[in-house]
């Protein structure tokens, strides 16, 4: 069973790896700005499953608390990214 667990979580690890390097490609040669918001905003969302993935895998409680701050991080940036290509300013 042991075993089993652990190539679930290095498959898990895998597939998040290979969602951020799809989300940076989308990045880097988005279209429009909107494209790489969104792209910006699913890379901050993996980066917090890869952590949350490695805080299984290690069992250690640091690993969770470094998501949860990566989560509160890029919700507020991708509200602020939204409000700017909006209005064109952030704060009114």
């Amino acid at each position: 069973m042991e075993i089993l667990l652990q190539l679930a979580i290095g498959y898990a690890g895998a597939c998040v790896v290979i969602a951020m390097l799809f989300c940076t490609v989308r990045l880097l040669i988005g279209p429009a700005a909107h494209d790489r918001v969104l792209a910006l905003d699913t890379l901050w969302m993996c980066c917090m499953l890869l952590a949350l993935v490695l805080g299984i895998r290690f069992g250690s409680q640091v690993y969770f608390e470094a998501a949860m701050l990566i989560a509160l991080l890029g919700f507020v940036s991708t509200i602020a990214l939204a409000k700017f290509l909006m209005r064109g300013e952030i704060i009114e």
